[in-house]
This record gives structure tokens, sequence and C-alpha cells, in this order.
């Protein structure tokens, strides 16, 4: 089977696990999307997936979080979730599934999908749960360096082989040269409030993800109770290697949030 065919197939896959009713494929989708990125990188990654929501009508906004506190990605969260006009579809990979946990609780927030998150509860930290599951990176001694006023960094070295094994191997590069440096509380700091309780709620499980274990993926999911899809042999940066999956979950969560709101 050609590789077009195969990206096809999944795609095909993808939807099929989301269908809904005729009534709620004609329903006017949410049309406000706010694409949360994860640590380590910024929002540029979304890049693939942005072009296909903006190719499908939708109004596509990124945070740019700081990463300097898990205090101040929030607020950087809740700044651009105030600057939509109505209901929105609030969207977090990685670090930025505790994001959007956080501040997904928000008035205008209609729903989340979590693509290769994290997805803490009340109390809990990515850090605590990444221990109890954890993931070739916590495996791999050394891999994650710390800067002597407590900023984090992933091994430019073993970015490539972490992080994006799936990516052109000069973008893995540049990326790893371009890291945004994480500080170290973001990891560790306990959330006070979880959106997923209340919100409707999406997953994707990268399925070689090796920064974090596709099985603590899979019980986030499960555990709020929100469908899913695996995209199999996926590394972490899913949302880049695999944007029509990606995408296609998104444009399927913002029909269903749409119809519902009927």
């Amino acid at each position: 089977m050609t590789a077009h065919r195969l990206r096809a197939a999944a795609l095909l896959a993808c939807l099929s696990a989301f269908a809904m009713p005729a009534h709620a494929a004609d329903a006017a989708p949410v049309k406000n999307i706010v694409l949360v990125h994860g640590a380590w990188v910024d929002a540029s990654g979304w890049k693939p997936v942005y072009d296909i929501l903006i190719r499908d009508g939708f109004n596509v906004s990124m945070v740019q979080e700081p990463e300097t506190s898990f205090a101040d990605d929030v607020t950087a969260a809740k700044r651009v979730i105030d600057m939509q006009d109505g209901p929105t579809l609030l969207v977090g990979h990685s670090y930025g599934g505790s994001i959007i946990t956080q501040a997904g609780v928000d008035p205008k927030v209609a729903g989340l999908v979590y693509v290769a998150a994290h997805a803490p509860d009340v109390g809990e930290d990515e850090g605590e749960l990444g221990r109890k599951m954890p993931s070739v990176l916590a495996k791999t001694p050394g891999a994650v360096e710390v800067t002597a006023d407590g900023f984090t960094y992933l091994k430019p070295e073993l970015f490539p082989k972490l992080f994006a094994p799936d990516m052109p191997s000069a973008q893995a590069t540049f990326e790893a040269r371009s890291q945004v440096l994480a500080a170290k509380g973001v990891f560790g700091t306990p959330l006070t409030a979880a959106a997923w309780k209340t919100k409707p709620s999406w997953g994707i499980v990268a399925g070689d993800d090796q920064i974090i274990n596709p099985d603590l993926e899979r019980f986030y999911y499960e555990r709020a109770k929100a469908p899913f899809i695996v995209v199999p042999g996926a590394s972490h940066s899913v949302y880049e290697t695999h944007p029509e999956q990606v995408a296609a979950v998104i444009e399927s969560a913002a029909r269903s949030l749409g119809s519902a709101s009927e």
C-alpha cells in the first residue's frame, strides 16, 4: 500500500473513531480554537495543524507560554482565551495538557483536546504521575539538563531521538537548538482545577511516544472518559508529523460541541 493510501486509511480510521449522527455533522461547529504547546518547544510547531484548520474555516489562535512557571503559563493561556469572541475549543500538547486542564474551567471554553498530553487531577502534578508510569525519557540518565538558575532542557543531541524521531533530521536538529527552556517547577506544580471533569474532552495517543509513556496518556483519557485515538508509530511530535490526524480530531470535536450547543 502506498504512503498516500496509508495516510488516507489512518485518517478514515480517525474520523470513524469520532463518528457522530448525521444531524451533528450538519451543525455549525465551534469556530474558535486555541492551541497550547508543551515544554521545550514553542507555538510554531503547530503550523501544520494551523494550516489545515484555517483552510477549513476555523479561527485559530496559539499561546506562546513563557515556561517560567506554571502560573505564568496558565495566565498566558487565559489571556488568549479572553481574546476569543465566543465558545472556544482548547487544545494542549504534552505539558500544554496540564495548562488546558487548569485554564479550561474558563466559561468560554467549551471543550478540550489532549494531544500526547498530560491531564492531571486536582492535587496532582505531571512530574509525579510521570514517575509512576515512566517514559523512555525518564529511563534515560542525564537526558534532561538543568541550568544554574533552575531551567530545564533536553540535551540537543538526544532531542531528535527522543522527541522527534519521525521528523526530518534537519528540522528536529533545529528544534533541538531552539528549545524554550522550562523552569523546573512547571512539572511539579499541583493543579487546583481539572477542567476535564466538567468539559467534554478528546485525546490522541502517540503510539511511539518516548517523552510521555503512551500508557499514561491512555490512563488520562480513560479516566476523563474522553474518546481517543492512537496514532501508531507516532512520536511525541505527533502534532507536527501527523497533522492530518490531529486536525481531524480537533475538527470532529468542534463539530460535536457545535451540535451540543443547539
